[in-house]
């Protein structure tokens, strides 16, 4: 129950980050927020369903989350070169 509440915690604050922000790092930052709630809630579900596909799944989606981010900050680092 505390870990549901967490989750949807992260999700209302990614959101919010990323709909409210204007600056493209933080909305990224809220972006990344909003990931992290699902996939606490995805293991919430997949911990309580003991199955290990699930939890597979999103040790998967962690790593990509991680990836797209990476890729992210790299083409925003960009962009701010661009720009001066």
């Amino acid at each position: 129950m505390t870990w549901a509440l967490l989750a949807a915690a992260l999700c209302g604050l990614g959101l919010y980050g990323t709909l409210a922000a204007a600056v493209p790092l933080r909305r990224l930052l809220g972006f990344n927020l909003l990931g992290a709630g699902v996939f606490l809630c995805f293991g919430v579900v997949a911990a309580r369903a003991g199955d290990p596909v699930p939890r597979a799944l999103v040790i998967t989606g962690l790593v990509v989350a991680f990836a797209a981010t990476t890729l992210a900050v790299a083409l925003l680092r960009r962009l701010a070169a661009t720009r001066d």
